[in-house]
């Protein structure tokens, strides 16, 4: 069989070539005439697979039975267009789960530590209670940290039986939760029409409401922002501070409000090599599965040993320096901040936004480093946990 990859899906070769016929073409590049004889595609997010380029690709006679999507958003497939087709879809839920929750730790105590506030004392509101937004809840609950909880359709789902997290915590709507709380996550999937959709769910409305010293964060999808009403808020300069990896029109994001947010990445929350492993091997699974035979490759074949693994703390650190210290060993968003904005400055801004992406930089998880704790920095065990390190207590 052929199988088509996304160029930047890692580990393609060893997750599909003992299938089949494996060839590479960038995601955008991905066109009815590149499908015309493929049996199987493995996409990531970048890939718009609307009705048109199917219908397209089988009117040219393609073979295609099977798509699979290395990521946990679904919102670039059609996949009623492959049930007409009887194409099996696939994608990857809570592949790269970790390494937003890790990105967006590491993104809030940046903006916190750059306005000299402790991360620990904000009132954290959380929207899209998924598998990014229920990991995030999850670790801040560890932590210490208080937050809320928005998500409209769970909610309405678990009404009358449980309509809470894991943790008990009720849901709020969204205007409350912009009310009470100073840190706005946004982890939304993008729904575009119905009761729930979520195009616009910021809009200039809700931003207008957002007090001056809120941090907005959003590493769900950029359509789910107002970007044009949020760079007229940020024109004012009231200390409202938004952190965005994810953007409308890209890869063409708008560049004034590139420039006007603390924090500007390239759609990189999730792009761990080990949620990147995860999400192939997922993929590699319901292929198997789709072919009718057994897994070739395990997600242990496929990981590497972290560079840094261990680390060793002895006293001497308060709790917001102790975690500024262990999340920057492993990552530190401003890396992907300044990339971003000279690729930006020195190329097509869509070019050098893709390029920020197909050249991404090795970056592993919290979950990857154990800290050794010696004696009065064993008191901090409960919190460095609670973020996602392993602890080691001596």
């Amino acid at each position: 069989m052929k199988i088509l990859v996304d160029a930047n899906v890692p580990a393609a070769d060893a997750c599909f070539a003992p299938l089949g016929q494996v060839s590479r073409r960038p995601g955008r590049e991905i066109d009815a005439d590149s499908l015309a004889d493929v049996d199987a595609l493995v996409i990531r997010s970048i890939t718009r697979l609307d009705a048109d380029l199917i219908e397209a690709a089988k009117a040219k006679g393609s073979p295609l039975s099977f798509v699979g999507s290395c990521t946990i958003g679904t919102d670039h497939v059609d996949q009623a267009a492959l049930a007409r087709h009887a194409i099996t879809f696939a994608s990857a839920p809570g592949c790269n789960a970790e390494p937003v929750v890790d990105y967006v730790l590491s993104a809030l105590m940046l903006a916190c530590e750059r306005r000299g506030q402790s991360l620990l004392e904000r009132r954290v509101g959380i929207v899209g209670v998924g598998n990014v937004g229920g990991r995030l809840a999850a670790r801040l609950a560890a932590m210490g940290i208080e937050h809320r909880l928005c998500d409209p359709p769970r909610a309405e789902r678990e009404a009358g039986s449980r309509a809470g997290d894991e943790n008990g915590q009720d849901f709020v709507e969204l205007d409350a939760l912009i009310d009470s709380c100073d840190v706005l996550c946004l982890h939304t999937p993008l729904v575009r029409e119905g009761r729930h959709a979520t195009r616009h769910l910021l809009d200039a409305r809700r931003i207008e409401a957002l007090a001056p010293g809120t941090l907005l964060l959003n590493a769900g999808r950029g359509d789910c922002v107002d970007g044009q009403a949020l760079s007229r808020r940020l024109a004012r300069g009231d200390d409202l501070a938004a952190l965005l990896d994810v953007w409308e029109e890209e890869p063409s994001i708008d560049q004034v409000l590139a420039h006007q947010v603390a924090l500007a990445t390239p759609h990189i929350a999730g792009h761990s090599l080990d949620g990147k492993l995860r999400g192939t091997h997922q993929i590699h699974q319901a292929l198997v599965a789709h072919l009718g035979l057994g897994e070739r490759v395990s997600l242990a074949e496929l990981l590497p040993a972290p560079a840094l693994s261990r680390l060793v703390l002895d006293g001497g650190l308060s709790p917001e320096e102790a975690l500024a210290l262990c999340m920057r060993a492993v990552y530190d968003p401003r890396r992907d901040h300044d990339r971003l904005l000279r690729a930006m400055a020195v190329d097509d801004p869509g070019k050098g936004f893709d390029q920020c992406r197909a050249s991404y930089p090795l970056r592993r998880e919290f979950s990857t480093l154990t800290l050794e704790l010696v004696g009065q920095a064993q008191e901090l065990a409960p919190l460095l946990s609670g973020a996602g390190f392993q602890v080691d207590c001596r």
